[in-house]
């Protein structure tokens, strides 16, 4: 997947009022959820590209998928748009029955139509497509067809577990269905003006300012309670929490940051929600660009780094230290404990514990006796500052400076991606242990010159990491162990995948966070908020204010 072009910021900042038509009644309710998210804009309104956390927060008010991860508590998937499915013998085959009578929001002068088996197909193999998807690499290797207007074959080349497919088709990225005619009609038009099946109906773009929605009168759930959903991008706090104050905001993400929780507790009518998985915080080092090229300098800035005082930093009721790139408590995580008996076991050091004499030798062997300087950009968003200001603290200790420049958030998943960074702080969640691995440690995820360029900051897998002069990958045992149908010899083998990645010391694990927002007592979810996967609270057709 290339970069997005920069011609789509272009047309997306002239989009401006773009309407589908009137809204239909109001029904039940004329209240309208106003929502803030720490951002300056959107970057990407189609739900295969969709990645930053405002842009989901806008895309999963839109867009459906054949099973969903249940509403409130991620650990399960329910049916949604597939009332029901089934999978052959031999695991090749996966068949989903669609619910009838799901309606397609309308567009322009189109009042929308039933969603059908047509569509899916459409949907995936778009989303299968590297040219129309972010997310191509996903479904390599299947294929899709209509078997009649209701029922949907996936055909797999190679039978996976339910614990990678579901995902796959779940309501999230590639797995979010995009209907045929609008998509079709609208071209690149799409990415600014998206029609899905969800909740809620596009209505107009304001840039820099607010994305409206309007209530879907005939969501296949039932009327959704709020009339309609208007996100404004706002990167200043204080503008943020002034809207709360004032009431003229309803929900405001807040920065990761405990103090900000307890202060937001501390308002009349206001409460908090922290939630989950949370997304994990890793430092990826570029391999490419010296000094980075040396183990012994990234693991110099390893040894330099406390993850408890990262964690700190942010707020001990807020995030945790982590030690492996898949996260607790997703399947295929290390714990501490684990790094040191496999460390014992193999006499290496999978830990890297502070030690400041360690980063003295290393950073004197590497030729750097009084340290070095080297420069990145850095997002606006406090997600990414909080932590990111900690860690540059404790490097500068050991003679490590890391001067930031500090961008807007679309600009700054711009830049890493166009390979610009030394070191990348990545803040994600992911729906499996093989996509995160995928990603951030496969070949063809490198960014720029993979053959699927994604997230692959570190350039594993093109370089020499462990420095004995041969190119080190993993790309076999992550195809290996997404083949394996045994859960725990999958688990097994992503944990052994990790523990390499530790050795050569690619990428640095440091937190897991979840998230945290900041409401009006009156606004109701309509589930229990435990987690959710789009890094925002899910509103839908249940979420209401009781004004």
């Amino acid at each position: 997947m290339k970069a997005i072009k920069m011609a789509f910021i272009t047309v997306l900042a002239f989009a401006l009022f773009f309407y589908i038509g009137a809204p239909r009644a109001l029904g039940a309710s004329s209240e309208v959820l106003r929502i803030s998210f720490d951002a300056g804009d959107i970057l990407d309104l189609h739900p295969h590209f969709a990645h930053t956390t405002q842009d989901r927060g806008v895309v999963h008010l839109l867009f459906t998928g054949l099973v969903r991860y249940k509403t409130g508590d991620i650990g399960k998937f329910e049916p949604d748009l597939a009332e029901r499915w089934e999978v052959s013998k031999d695991g090749l085959t996966w068949t989903f029955h669609l619910r009838r009578g799901v309606i397609v929001h309308p567009w322009k002068d189109n009042p929308g139509y039933e969603l059908t088996s047509e569509d899916v197909v459409y949907s995936f193999k778009s989303a299968a497509d590297p040219k129309r998807s972010a997310w191509a690499a996903e479904y390599a290797g299947m294929t899709f067809e209509p078997v009649d207007k209701y029922t949907v074959r996936f055909t797999l080349q190679k039978p996976i577990s339910e614990l990678l497919f579901l995902p796959k088709v779940a309501d999230y990225a590639g797995g979010l269905i995009i209907p045929k005619k609008p998509a079709e009609e609208l071209g690149e038009g799409f990415r600014t003006h998206p029609v899905g099946t969800d909740p809620f109906i596009f209505n107009k773009y304001l840039p820099k300012e607010k994305i409206v929605t309007v209530r879907h009168e005939k969501f296949y759930r039932g009327v959704p309670k709020l009339a309609g959903v208007e996100v404004f991008f706002m990167s200043d706090l204080s503008s943020r929490k002034f809207g709360l104050q004032n009431k003229e905001l309803d929900v405001i993400e807040g920065p990761p940051s405990q103090p900000w929780v307890e202060e937001m507790q501390a308002l009349p009518g206001v409460k908090v929600n922290v939630f989950g998985p949370g997304e994990s915080g890793v430092l990826h080092f570029n391999m490419t660009k010296k000094p980075f090229d040396d183990i012994r300098v990234r693991r110099a800035i390893a040894y330099a780094l406390s993850r408890d005082e990262v964690a700190t930093a942010i707020g001990k009721a807020i995030a945790e230290a982590v030690y492996s790139e898949i996260p607790n408590p997703q399947p295929g995580w290390i714990t501490r404990d684990e790094l040191v008996q496999r460390g014992k076991k193999d006499k290496k050091d999978y830990l890297y514990a502070p030690d400041r004499k360690k980063v003295k030798k290393l950073l004197t062997e590497a030729g750097f006796p009084k340290g070095f300087t080297t420069e990145i950009s850095l997002t606006e968003r406090g997600e990414y500052q909080v932590p990111m200001q900690n860690v540059v603290a404790q490097l500068r200790e050991s003679g490590i400076n890391v001067k930031l420049n500090v961008v807007d958030h679309a600009t700054y998943h711009s830049n890493i991606r166009k390979d610009m960074n030394t070191i990348v702080l990545y803040n994600c969640w992911r729906p499996t242990a093989d996509v995160r691995l995928t990603h951030f440690g496969h070949s063809s995820s490198i960014v720029v010159t993979g053959k699927k360029p994604i997230t692959n900051f570190s350039h594993v897998g093109a370089v020499d990491a462990d420095g004995d002069g041969k190119v080190d990958n993993v790309d076999s045992l992550i195809e290996s162990a997404r083949d394996m149908l045994d859960a725990k010899e999958q688990l097994a083998h992503w944990k052994e995948i990790q523990f390499k990645l530790l050795d050569w010391c690619i990428a640095y694990p440091v937190f897991i966070k979840r998230f945290t927002f900041a409401r009006q007592d009156y606004v109701d979810w309509g589930y229990d908020l435990k987690s959710t996967l789009i890094l925002s609270p899910q509103i839908n057709e249940l979420t209401r204010t009781t004004k």
